[in-house]
Protein backbone atom coordinates (compact mmCIF):
# COMPACT_ATOMS: atom_id res chain seq x y z
CA UNK A 1 0.00 0.00 0.00
CA UNK A 2 3.20 2.30 0.63
CA UNK A 3 4.36 2.07 -2.36
CA UNK A 4 1.12 2.65 -4.31
CA UNK A 5 0.45 5.81 -2.09
CA UNK A 6 4.48 6.87 -2.39
CA UNK A 7 4.44 6.86 -6.26
CA UNK A 8 0.43 8.32 -7.05
CA UNK A 9 -0.71 10.60 -4.04
CA UNK A 10 1.86 13.68 -4.66
CA UNK A 11 1.01 13.09 -8.57
CA UNK A 12 -2.83 13.13 -7.92
CA UNK A 13 -2.78 16.28 -5.58
CA UNK A 14 -1.15 18.18 -7.61
CA UNK A 15 -3.05 17.36 -11.23
CA UNK A 16 -5.96 17.25 -8.40
CA UNK A 17 -5.18 20.72 -7.46
CA UNK A 18 -4.36 21.74 -11.02
CA UNK A 19 -8.08 21.24 -12.09
CA UNK A 20 -9.36 22.86 -8.72
CA UNK A 21 -7.06 26.22 -9.67
CA UNK A 22 -8.50 25.93 -13.10
CA UNK A 23 -12.40 25.60 -12.28
CA UNK A 24 -11.96 27.86 -9.06
CA UNK A 25 -10.12 30.78 -11.86
CA UNK A 26 -13.17 30.46 -13.94
CA UNK A 27 -15.93 30.48 -11.45
CA UNK A 28 -14.02 33.53 -9.70
CA UNK A 29 -14.71 34.87 -12.70
CA UNK A 30 -18.17 33.73 -13.81
CA UNK A 31 -16.54 32.20 -16.57
CA UNK A 32 -18.52 29.08 -17.83
CA UNK A 33 -20.16 28.27 -14.29
CA UNK A 34 -22.40 25.73 -15.69
CA UNK A 35 -19.53 23.58 -16.94
CA UNK A 36 -17.27 24.33 -13.88
CA UNK A 37 -19.28 24.20 -11.26
CA UNK A 38 -19.84 20.26 -10.40
CA UNK A 39 -16.24 19.76 -12.03
CA UNK A 40 -14.72 22.25 -9.21
CA UNK A 41 -16.99 20.87 -6.14
CA UNK A 42 -16.88 17.03 -7.33
CA UNK A 43 -13.24 16.83 -8.35
CA UNK A 44 -12.08 19.15 -5.44
CA UNK A 45 -13.88 16.21 -2.97
CA UNK A 46 -11.81 13.77 -4.33
CA UNK A 47 -8.45 15.82 -4.22
CA UNK A 48 -9.06 14.96 -0.20
CA UNK A 49 -8.24 11.22 -0.77
CA UNK A 50 -4.63 11.51 -1.95
CA UNK A 51 -4.13 14.37 0.34
CA UNK A 52 -5.26 12.58 3.22
CA UNK A 53 -3.20 9.89 2.32
CA UNK A 54 -0.50 11.68 1.60
CA UNK A 55 -1.04 13.40 5.26
CA UNK A 56 -0.92 9.61 6.60
CA UNK A 57 2.48 8.61 4.78
CA UNK A 58 4.46 11.64 5.88
CA UNK A 59 2.93 12.40 9.41
CA UNK A 60 5.95 12.54 11.56
CA UNK A 61 7.25 14.64 8.99
CA UNK A 62 4.06 16.74 8.61
CA UNK A 63 4.16 17.49 12.71
CA UNK A 64 7.36 19.18 12.61
CA UNK A 65 6.07 22.13 10.31
CA UNK A 66 3.76 23.09 13.84
CA UNK A 67 7.15 23.88 15.49
CA UNK A 68 8.13 26.51 13.10
CA UNK A 69 5.54 30.14 13.80
CA UNK A 70 5.37 30.63 9.89
CA UNK A 71 2.96 27.14 9.83
CA UNK A 72 1.03 28.26 12.94
CA UNK A 73 0.71 31.97 11.42
CA UNK A 74 -0.21 30.66 8.11
CA UNK A 75 -3.30 28.33 9.70
CA UNK A 76 -4.21 31.40 12.11
CA UNK A 77 -4.77 33.57 8.98
CA UNK A 78 -6.48 31.08 7.35
CA UNK A 79 -8.74 30.09 9.52
CA UNK A 80 -9.38 34.43 10.51
CA UNK A 81 -9.87 34.42 6.96
CA UNK A 82 -12.39 32.06 6.56
CA UNK A 83 -14.41 33.08 9.60
CA UNK A 84 -14.41 36.29 7.99
CA UNK A 85 -15.67 35.24 4.84
CA UNK A 86 -18.47 32.82 6.49
CA UNK A 87 -19.41 35.95 8.16
CA UNK A 88 -19.79 38.35 5.79
CA UNK A 89 -20.79 36.35 2.83
CA UNK A 90 -22.58 32.92 4.09
CA UNK A 91 -26.13 34.90 4.30
CA UNK A 92 -25.31 36.95 1.32
CA UNK A 93 -24.66 33.79 -0.92
CA UNK A 94 -25.74 30.84 -1.47
CA UNK A 95 -28.85 29.23 -3.50
CA UNK A 96 -31.02 31.16 -4.62
CA UNK A 97 -33.95 28.75 -4.40
CA UNK A 98 -33.97 28.90 -0.66
CA UNK A 99 -34.74 32.86 -0.42
CA UNK A 100 -37.20 32.31 -3.71
CA UNK A 101 -39.09 29.31 -2.97
CA UNK A 102 -40.48 31.19 0.25
CA UNK A 103 -41.29 34.03 -1.51
CA UNK A 104 -43.25 31.91 -3.92
CA UNK A 105 -44.90 29.33 -1.52
CA UNK A 106 -46.10 32.13 0.75
CA UNK A 107 -48.21 33.48 -2.32
CA UNK A 108 -51.34 33.14 -3.12
CA UNK A 109 -52.80 31.03 -6.23
CA UNK A 110 -53.68 34.39 -7.85
CA UNK A 111 -50.35 36.05 -7.60
CA UNK A 112 -48.52 32.66 -8.22
CA UNK A 113 -50.12 31.89 -11.30
CA UNK A 114 -48.92 34.52 -13.68
CA UNK A 115 -44.88 33.86 -12.57
CA UNK A 116 -45.95 30.33 -13.76
CA UNK A 117 -47.77 31.38 -17.00
CA UNK A 118 -50.68 30.09 -15.81
CA UNK A 119 -54.32 31.40 -15.02
CA UNK A 120 -55.25 31.19 -11.36
CA UNK A 121 -58.20 28.76 -12.12
CA UNK A 122 -55.95 26.42 -14.20
CA UNK A 123 -52.98 26.47 -11.52
CA UNK A 124 -55.81 25.40 -9.16
CA UNK A 125 -56.96 22.25 -11.53
CA UNK A 126 -53.53 21.68 -11.81
CA UNK A 127 -53.04 21.55 -8.00
CA UNK A 128 -56.29 19.00 -7.73
CA UNK A 129 -54.59 16.86 -10.29
CA UNK A 130 -51.71 16.53 -7.99
CA UNK A 131 -53.72 15.29 -5.63
CA UNK A 132 -54.32 18.73 -3.75
CA UNK A 133 -57.73 20.32 -1.86
CA UNK A 134 -57.59 23.81 -3.79
CA UNK A 135 -60.68 26.04 -1.84
CA UNK A 136 -60.09 29.29 -3.12
CA UNK A 137 -57.42 30.94 -5.57
CA UNK A 138 -56.81 33.43 -2.46
CA UNK A 139 -55.22 30.34 -0.98
CA UNK A 140 -51.71 30.31 -0.68
CA UNK A 141 -49.21 26.98 -1.46
CA UNK A 142 -48.33 26.22 1.67
CA UNK A 143 -51.88 26.32 2.58
CA UNK A 144 -52.58 23.97 0.27
CA UNK A 145 -49.67 21.70 0.98
CA UNK A 146 -50.10 21.49 3.79
CA UNK A 147 -53.98 20.69 4.60
CA UNK A 148 -53.26 17.73 1.39
CA UNK A 149 -50.54 16.65 3.45
CA UNK A 150 -47.54 17.77 0.88
CA UNK A 151 -44.81 19.81 1.45
CA UNK A 152 -45.15 23.31 -0.56
CA UNK A 153 -41.55 22.90 -2.06
CA UNK A 154 -42.61 19.74 -3.80
CA UNK A 155 -45.51 21.08 -5.20
CA UNK A 156 -43.95 24.54 -6.64
CA UNK A 157 -41.15 21.89 -8.26
CA UNK A 158 -43.77 19.73 -9.98
CA UNK A 159 -45.49 23.07 -11.15
CA UNK A 160 -42.51 24.87 -12.57
CA UNK A 161 -42.55 24.94 -16.48
CA UNK A 162 -39.63 23.00 -17.70
CA UNK A 163 -37.57 24.31 -20.21
CA UNK A 164 -38.54 21.41 -22.94
CA UNK A 165 -42.03 22.54 -21.89
CA UNK A 166 -43.77 24.31 -24.69
CA UNK A 167 -46.90 25.86 -22.94
CA UNK A 168 -45.28 28.68 -21.41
Amino acid sequence: MKPMIKKYATPLITGLFLVSAISGTALFFHWMPGMFHSMHVWLSMVLLLPFVLHMWRNWPQFLLYFRTPSMLLACGLSLVAAIAFMLTTGHAGGNPARQLFPLLTHAPLNTLAPVLHMAPDALAERLSHEGCMVHSTGETLDEIAASSGQKSNDLLLRLLPHHNDHRH
